[in-house]
């Protein structure tokens, strides 16, 4: 019988400086899958839930191996419903590849995403969210040193909901972003040192800061 790969919906890919997270200013290559199971009320990448070319595993790893870059994102959309998304990371790790998956905090952690290479950057949704009873708290527990939790505040609520649940993560990296044009920066920053939330590293999107809030592919 003839093996047919799957195709892998792929939104954009590009070479970039990562604009949030622990990796946040250092060099990275893209890769922005289609569809998303969650529909949040300040979601910046609407234009990823659903299109996109289709890409076979390999068409894939040779964009990625047109730059010099061991660093990989892959995001979306929500890149953990795509179906070859472990046969994609296994390759890259098999190449040296170092590969950060972000995703939404609504889908279970898979065995194979505890790999050395791997690092997660889950978002943990607060209310204005919409989104925040989706969420697999489960997730939390599968989390080490390497791995990051993302709340994204867009309000008092927000905070409120955040500083709860990050006094309850026993490992990850604990980070604090506020909504672009929503959340005042000063205030967030404030709370947090008002607060002494000692474990909290305060993130922006810096992408957004240095190529404004529509621009794609960067």
């Amino acid at each position: 019988m003839q093996h047919i790969e799957v195709k892998m919906k792929v939104i954009e890919t590009f070479l970039s400086i990562q604009g949030e997270g622990i990796d946040s200013g250092l060099l990275t290559y893209f890769v922005r899958f289609s569809g998303c199971n969650l529909r949040c009320t300040y979601c910046d990448t609407k234009y990823a839930y659903s299109g996109g070319i289709e890409m076979t595993i390999d068409e894939i790893i040779n964009k990625i191996k047109k730059s010099k870059v061991k660093k990989v994102c892959v995001t979306g959309g929500e890149p953990l419903i795509q179906p070859e998304i472990e046969k994609l990371s296994n390759k890259l790790i098999n190449d040296n590849y170092f590969i950060n998956i972000e995703t939404n905090g609504s889908i279970e952690l898979p065995d194979w995403t505890k790999q050395k290479n791997i690092s997660i950057s889950m978002d943990l949704k607060c209310p204005s969210s919409g989104m925040d009873k989706k969420m697999n708290y489960g997730n939390i527990d599968k989390l080490d040193s390497k791995d990051s939790v993302k709340f994204i505040i867009g309000n008092d609520e927000d905070y409120k909901f955040a500083k709860k649940w990050s006094e309850k993560i026993r490992f990850a990296n604990i980070i604090f972003n506020p909504v672009y044009g929503q959340m005042d920066l000063k205030k967030l920053a404030q709370d947090v040192i008002d607060d002494q939330l000692v474990n909290v590293r305060m993130g922006v999107q810096l992408h957004k800061i240095i190529w404004g809030p529509t621009k794609k592919g960067v």
